[in-house]
């Protein structure tokens, strides 16, 4: 069961990875509905390259995150920095989980505000979700990293 743990994170990471290719598959139609943002919407429609370098990035750091999570749970071998890696992982979906239910009722910035409420909610809530299961993954391999 604890293995099964970052097994889980890990295939949370790889999907969110996937997602992220689709978007850029499916274009600034996508961008919308998955809640981008309409700048990267617009500047998807104008032919520009920044979108699609920026989702590529995003689901390229997902990828690793998942084989990570996957390494930790011992399905692929040992990588490099395993435990420093795992919990900054693990801080990260936290603190983005959080952060970003708080932040759109607090700021009133032009990147945050691009995004619909719905967007920050339910991205936050699977942010904190695969957190939670790196997190209890972690604790349950902490002793063997």
């Amino acid at each position: 069961m604890n293995i099964d743990l970052l097994i889980i994170a890990g295939s949370f990471s790889f999907l969110a990875a996937c997602l992220h290719i689709g978007v850029v598959i499916g274009g600034p139609r996508w961008y919308r509905f998955f809640g981008a943002g309409e700048s990267m919407a617009l500047i998807a429609e104008k032919g520009s390259l920044k979108p699609t370098v920026i989702t590529l990035s995003i689901a390229t750091i997902l990828f690793l995150w998942a084989f990570y999570a996957w390494s930790g749970a011992g399905f692929f071998p040992s990588m490099p920095f395993l435990k420093t890696a795992l919990s900054a992982i693990t801080a990260i979906y936290l603190i983005r989980g959080l952060g970003g239910i708080i932040v759109p009722f607090v700021s009133d910035h032009p990147q945050i505000k691009q995004n619909s409420l719905a967007f920050w909610v339910w991205s936050s809530a699977i942010c904190l979700v695969i957190g939670v299961f790196h997190l209890m993954g972690l604790i349950a391999i902490w002793q063997n990293l």
